[in-house]
C-alpha cells in the first residue's frame, strides 16, 4: 500500500483528482482524520475539508496518476 500527502486547494483540483483516480483499475482511498472516502467519488471528495492535507492510499501502479499526485503534493502548498 502506497500513501501520498496531497492538497486539493480548489474545486477544479478536486475534479481533476477524481478524474485521474477514475482512470485507475485499483482502489484509491482519501483519508482526513478518521474519515475515509473513495477517491473516485466526486461527492465524497468535495465533502472533505479541501483546506487540509489529505492522505491518498492506493495499491496499484499508474504513472499518470502518480504524476498527478506529485503535482498536488502537500509540500508544494506549505508556506515557508
Amino acid at each position: 500500500m502506497k500513501e501520498r500527502k496531497i492538497m486539493l486547494p480548489t474545486i477544479e483540483d478536486a475534479k481533476a483528482f477524481v478524474s485521474a483516480a477514475s482512470k485507475c483499475d485499483f482502489d484509491i482511498d482519501v483519508f482526513y482524520n478518521r474519515v475515509v472516502i473513495d477517491a473516485k467519488s466526486i461527492l465524497g471528495v468535495l465533502s472533505l475539508d479541501l483546506t487540509r492535507v489529505l492522505t491518498v492510499a492506493f495499491s496499484g501502479e499508474d504513472n499518470a496518476f502518480e504524476e498527478f499526485l506529485s503535482k498536488m503534493a502537500a509540500e508544494n502548498y506549505v508556506a515557508a
